[in-house]
């Protein structure tokens, strides 16, 4: 793991930010419209974020390679439903699918870790991975889940990890001691 003395608030940021766009999820759909716009941006600061962390993580480059992907597709999913390109349910599968590359890091980043930070960090990631399950409802420009195959729900249950388990261990993260939580 890194000794770069700013991981610690990074990872408390990324936590905040990951359950700050959950709640703004939430309350879009207890009827407040206006934390829609709040979620996609935070969906978007999220995925860079996300990025963020895995750089000062200092892990190999072929996973932060994959996290940049992830987190590029992140952005591009709030682009498209801010822009009104597409619905919130494909750019959803967009921005899934770029989580879901990131949970491939955090499963691989996770394995190098002890204890529950390392625990918490493989089940997120796992959850976050469902997100890949999403990709072919991409390349069919599913857009309307009324009409959405059973499969394509699926990765919507990817949100889970990304906006629950991801944040927590991030917060986790913020509060280890670097020294004892690597192998």
């Amino acid at each position: 793991m890194s000794t770069d003395p700013s991981l610690p608030a990074l990872a408390r940021l990324h936590g905040i930010v990951g359950l700050t766009t959950c709640a703004c999820l939430i309350l879009l759909y207890a009827g407040a419209a206006p934390f829609g716009l709040l979620n996609d941006l935070g969906n978007a600061l999220f995925g860079l974020l996300s990025f963020a962390l895995a750089w000062r993580l200092g892990r190999r480059r072929l996973l932060l390679g994959v996290v940049a992907v992830g987190a590029v597709l992140t952005v591009v999913g709030t682009v498209l439903v801010v822009s009104d390109v597409t619905g919130f349910y494909l750019a959803g599968l967009w921005s899934g699918f770029g989580f879901g590359l990131i949970g491939v890091w955090l499963v691989a980043t996770s394995r190098l870790l002890r204890g529950r930070l390392r625990r918490a960090g493989v089940i997120a990631g796992a959850v976050m991975m469902l997100g890949l399950v999403g990709v072919p409802g991409i390349l069919l420009g599913i857009d309307d889940m009324s009409t959405a195959p059973a499969w394509t729900f699926v990765a919507g249950l990817s949100w889970a990890g990304t906006y629950l388990l991801f944040p927590a261990w991030s917060l986790r993260l913020a509060r280890q001691d670097r020294t004892e939580s690597v192998r």
